[in-house]
């Protein structure tokens, strides 16, 4: 049994505290008692002890109480009244009640301002802004979204960017305020709460929007919140109402078809994974490709834009190819509103058809013949070799992985060979069926290995493969996030390049582009952070709607898209010649010549060597290690293996 000897000591000051604490904690009235009885305790006697070592102060034991009371009441704002008991008692009164209605009054202001900041800081109030851009959701992609927008803006004509996410709104604030310059972080407007509620979903006015974008986020059920914010935002804007051109992504293509419908007819869906498939398939083979369309999506250099066509009506497209000393035609929008992408030559350019141009802005598209600058003796005309079979690796498995394999699989070449190596400690994939691999290009082939073992990819034999392709897993499949897996399998394959002293030309898929400069590749390798470009495609279409089928023709496997191909296709070897010669080149052969990549300044970490838009004026000397970006229709064509003795390590490659 305890003793008093082995029982703590409690000190009286612990003790008077705790029998403090109990007493304020019982009720309000206690509370305010003890205030009066403090501020007695200490205001009274201060007062006498002021009127005693006063030398004026009267001399009698009344006059000094007097003069002791006054000074008291006049600190507790009780009055100042003297004379019979009576009125000092109805004067004390009087100043308790004041002191009540004053207090009552501040508290009462202090708690209404406090609410309204707590409202204002939880993002609760409503937006009155015109001509805005709505953005619904929270995902990877918004601070790319968000930043491209502010950098699309045009500085005489600034327009707010609103966005509503169920997230903290300072935290919000603070993350997107870091990726925009401080002149422009006013453009941004956050609100809190969950999108997919009506009564919230008006706080951000999207009757009065510009553009409405939603985002997908990476949970599970994404795709099916973005239904909800589709189907939320109807209900605000009214049936049959003419509201702003919606945007929405969705990562499931069983989710595509119900969100169209729920967008309504201004509204475009994009399908997430089909887009990251095509970039991953497109970029295999093709080093610097990535870069290529990362510089064609944002708004930092030369992107996309529609132009006045009436210099050019009733003449051939190819003649609009050399009328712009400043932009690269790209294609046609015909006054039915469809778009054709790297049109034959010979169409001709109806009355009220616009050209779809790549320009630095929309002031950039002047017309001006630039025939006179083509030099016809460096034109090569040989016709080029058809593409050979190929061999390609694909490590590693996740949801987009399926639609990666039908991607390589429609543009592989007849007798090309698509190996795919995955986790046997996940599940695996399907195994093609016979109808599917008859009518492909490429015969895919299955096997499972221990890729989480890095003794495992030491042993692989990449020798005989012309690409590889490199997928991590998909997010909550385990304790680490899937850059980690990808970083890890990069660094292996980096060592089994130095053993081997044989470079493998890969693909990988990062989703945080902040583990992109983590990424251990050689130089004839791309790097995509899928959530990125991704975003620059939303912020793109966003900020003109009119060139999403362009962005669609772009990543299909089928129709116009972008390729990398040797100079020496074009031009004879170290001839000197404008970029023009290359245009007149590109347009023989059935290509649009948008830029090139140029050995010389392929080590520049920025741009590796990109070039977009070149005036066509431009004169340089074309080597076998320069390589020209052209949009190519050759359907059913990937990328031929790789020459070794290529010191550039870039591929011809064909169209998708």
């Amino acid at each position: 049994m305890e003793t008093a000897k082995e029982r703590p000591r409690v000190s009286l000051r612990d003790r008077a505290g705790y029998l403090f604490d109990r007493t304020l904690a019982r009720s309000t009235g206690t509370l305010m008692g003890w205030l009066v009885i403090t501020c007695l305790a200490v205001v009274l006697p201060v007062s006498t002890l002021l009127v005693w070592t006063d030398p004026g102060s009267p001399r009698s034991l009344s006059g000094r109480l007097t003069a002791a009371w006054r000074t008291s009441a006049e600190t507790l704002r009780l009055g100042a009244a003297s004379g019979t008991p009576l009125r000092l008692v109805l004067s004390a009164v009087l100043g308790l009640v004041a002191l009540l209605c004053v207090s009552t009054l501040v508290g009462v202001i202090t708690t209404g301002l406090a609410e309204r900041m707590a409202e204002l800081s939880r993002g609760r109030s409503t937006v009155l802004e015109q001509d805005h851009v709505v953005v619904l959701g929270w995902s990877d992609q918004v601070t790319t979204v968000v930043s491209e927008l502010v950098a699309a803006q045009a500085p005489h004509r600034p327009q707010a960017i609103v966005l509503l996410a169920d997230r903290d709104k300072v935290e919000m604030e603070r993350l997107l305020t870091a990726r925009v310059p401080p002149a422009a972080r006013g453009l941004i407007i956050c609100r809190s709460g969950p999108a997919g509620d009506p009564e919230v979903l008006a706080l951000v006015s999207p009757r009065t929007a510009r553009t409405v974008v939603v985002l997908p986020s990476a949970e599970p059920t994404g795709d099916a919140e973005v239904l909800r914010i589709l189907l939320a935002l109807r209900a605000v804007l009214g049936a049959g109402a003419y509201g702003p051109p919606v945007l929405a992504a969705v990562r499931d293509d069983r989710y595509r078809a119900p969100a169209r419908l729920a967008a309504g007819p201004r509204g475009t869906v994009l399908e997430t994974d089909t887009v990251t498939a095509r970039l991953i398939a497109q970029c295999v083979g093709r080093p610097g490709l990535s870069v290529v369309l990362g510089d064609l999506l944002d708004f930092a250099g030369d992107e996309f834009h529609l132009a006045d066509g009436t210099a050019f009506h009733l003449d051939s497209f190819g003649a609009t190819l050399l009328g712009h000393p400043n932009s690269c035609v790209v294609g046609l929008l015909t006054p039915e509103g469809r778009t054709l992408l790297n049109p034959p030559a010979d169409t001709v350019v109806v009355p009220g058809s616009r050209l779809i141009v790549l320009a630095r802005d929309d002031t950039s598209t002047r017309v001006e013949s630039c025939r006179h600058l083509v030099d016809p003796s460096v034109i090569v005309s040989a016709p080029s070799e058809p593409d050979r079979p190929t061999r390609l690796l694909l490590l590693g498995w996740n949801r987009t992985a399926p639609l990666v394999v039908g991607q390589l699989r429609r543009t592989a070449p007849p007798g090309s060979v698509l190996d795919v190596i995955t986790d046997s400690a996940l599940p695996g994939p399907r195994q093609p069926e016979p109808e599917d691999t008859k009518r492909s290009g490429a015969d895919v082939r299955f096997r499972s290995a221990a890729l989480s073992r890095p003794e495992t990819l030491l042993g692989l034999d990449v020798s005989p493969y012309d690409g590889l392709v490199v997928l991590g897993p998909d997010q909550g499949e385990g304790p680490d996030r899937p850059d980690d897996w990808t970083l890890v399998t990069l660094l292996a394959l980096r060592l089994l390049e130095e053993r081997t002293g044989h470079e493998v030309r890969l693909v990988t898929e990062l989703v945080e582009d902040r583990n992109r400069p983590l990424a251990s590749v050689n130089k004839g390798s791309d790097v995509i952070v899928s959530g990125k470009l991704t975003g620059l495609l939303m912020a793109q279409i966003a900020q003109n709607r009119h060139l999403a089928p362009v962005f669609d023709e772009l990543f299909s496997p089928e129709g116009a898209g972008v390729c990398l191909r040797p100079a020496g296709r074009y031009v004879l070897q170290d001839a000197e010649a404008t970029f023009a010669t290359l245009v007149a080149a590109a347009r023989d052969r059935g290509e649009c010549a948008i830029g090139y990549i140029g050995h010389e300044s392929r080590t520049d970490a920025a741009t590796q060597g990109v070039r977009l838009n070149p005036p066509k004026d431009e004169r340089r000397v074309w080597n076998a290690e320069d390589h020209l970006v052209v949009l190519a229709t050759d359907p059913g064509t990937t990328p031929a293996p790789v020459d070794q003795a290529d010191s550039t390590g870039a591929a011809a490659s064909a169209a998708p």
